[in-house]
């Protein structure tokens, strides 16, 4: 099987590129949700050119699954991020409303900020 991580991280930055866009039209739910898939693509990409096949969405978790160094910023990071898997998604995630009701031009913008800096990791690790 061909060795795919550039694929993999070129998505996570389209991903990336996605959730601004979703940021600027105001829909900041799918700006947090597309900034988590980002940075888990990203890391997933580290993971299939050292590893082989990741598995699971937690950013955190694979993180620390690669076994390489890391600040523990980068894994307060992860964890904000793996906060908008389900909830950003689905309403039967929240008590009431839809998820565009509960997420803010400042949570979008933190997500964003997340992802980015865990993408800059990532590259660091990448060949």
């Amino acid at each position: 099987m061909a060795e795919r991580s550039a694929d993999w991280f070129r998505q996570a930055e389209l991903d990336l590129e996605k959730a601004r866009l979703d940021r600027q039209w105001g829909y900041y739910e799918w700006a947090c949700f597309t900034a988590q898939q980002a940075a888990e693509k990203a890391v997933k990409a580290v993971y299939y050119a050292r590893h082989g096949e990741a598995r699971g969405h937690g950013v955190r978790e694979l993180i620390v699954a690669l076994g390489l160094p890391y600040e523990e910023r980068l894994l307060a990071l992860a964890a904000s991020l793996d906060r908008f898997y389900i909830p950003t998604r689905y309403p039967n995630g929240l008590p009431a409303g839809t998820p565009h009701d509960y997420f803010t031009a400042n949570e979008a913008d933190q997500a964003i900020a997340a992802a980015e800096a865990i993408l800059a990791w990532c590259q660091r690790y990448l060949p």
